[in-house]
């Protein structure tokens, strides 16, 4: 029921609606709502009453971060970002991501799952096919999804191991010259790699199967020569190869593989004169069967909130230019 005055809104709240998760600590997401769409929201018995000119804006957030609870029953700062972000491009159609798509669980039992619609795309795509490119700015989830889809087929005995590789192009691909071993030499470029894998399996578990050979994390060019069967292989970081680099990885691929390729297109730290192996990929490969390309924006940033504001402010500025 709605009172007449077109600035002022009446929504009713149902009985099933969690009004704790939707108001917030100390109504810390109401608050959010309203600065957002300069409105003022006050509740009053069954009732929110919204005033101001933007109270229909408001309203739609409200009735969204209704209908996200009943399919999630957590809704937390970040959420609530990509709620508004959502409605402010009017795609509140995409706002929610199927609750079926529990991906696993991590080692402390907290169930993992996409968190925005592209990160809900990108999981199925994995899903459905044997190559995949996830590409999009950092803080999309691109490396951390794969990982774990990886660790869920690992587990479901559907790989006998997965492999994770990145270009140590920090180092120019030279390692030669740096202090210690291989592993030594390597590890500071692989890190976070590792810190997706002891997060989803534990630390323990992770040097586990790190040391009997079923995980392996390795640099780009030690994956020259091989084949790769019954594997699930992650390269990260793909902007930064070469043509050749790419060419040489995407045909390691073996039987019963399933390989996710990932990078940022904005973060190429290649020579000067050297071509990215993921942008020509991009136009070659588009079209065949079996290899999808999953573009995610800032709406999919799942870090801190200033993160997605950067990279908002960056590609805004690149536009002008």
């Amino acid at each position: 029921m709605k009172e007449e005055d077109k600035t002022v809104i009446r929504l009713h709240l149902d009985q099933e609606s969690d009004r704790r998760e939707l108001f917030g600590t100390m109504d810390s997401n109401i608050r959010k709502v309203e600065k957002a769409t300069g409105t003022t929201i006050i509740a009053r018995d069954e009732d929110l009453i919204i005033r101001g000119d933007n109270c229909r804006e408001a309203e739609e957030i409200l009735n969204s971060m209704i209908e996200s609870l009943r399919h999630n029953p957590r809704l937390d700062s970040q959420r609530l970002d990509y709620i508004m972000d959502m409605e402010k491009g009017g795609n509140k159609n995409e706002i929610i991501p199927s609750n079926s798509q529990i991906i696993c669980y991590t080692c402390q039992g907290k169930p993992l799952r996409p968190k925005t619609k592209g990160q809900s795309i990108y999981v199925d795509m994995i899903r459905k096919n044997d190559m995949v490119f996830g590409v999009g700015p950092a803080g999309t989830g691109k490396t951390y999804l794969a990982c774990a889809m990886a660790v869920t087929a690992l587990k479901n005995k559907e790989v006998e191991r997965i492999i994770l590789a990145r270009p140590a192009i920090e180092a120019g691909e030279s390692l030669g010259f740096l202090p210690g071993d291989l592993q030594e030499k390597v590890d500071p470029y692989l890190r976070p790699l590792y810190d997706a894998l002891f997060e989803i399996l534990g630390r323990e578990t992770a040097s586990r199967l790190k040391e009997k050979g079923t995980v392996e994390v390795v640099p780009l060019a030690y994956m020259r020569g091989r084949t790769l069967d019954n594997s699930f292989i992650i390269l990260d970081e793909a902007q930064n190869t070469t043509r050749e680099q790419m060419k040489m990885f995407l045909t390691r691929m073996g039987f019963n593989s399933k390989v996710v390729i990932t990078g940022d297109v904005t973060q190429i730290d290649l020579p000067k004169g050297k071509g990215s192996g993921l942008l020509e990929a991009r136009k070659v490969l588009r079209g065949i069967e079996g290899i999808e390309f999953c573009q995610m924006s800032e709406v999919d940033v799942v870090r801190h909130p200033l993160v997605k504001a950067i990279i908002r402010a960056y590609n805004e500025f690149e536009d002008k230019r």
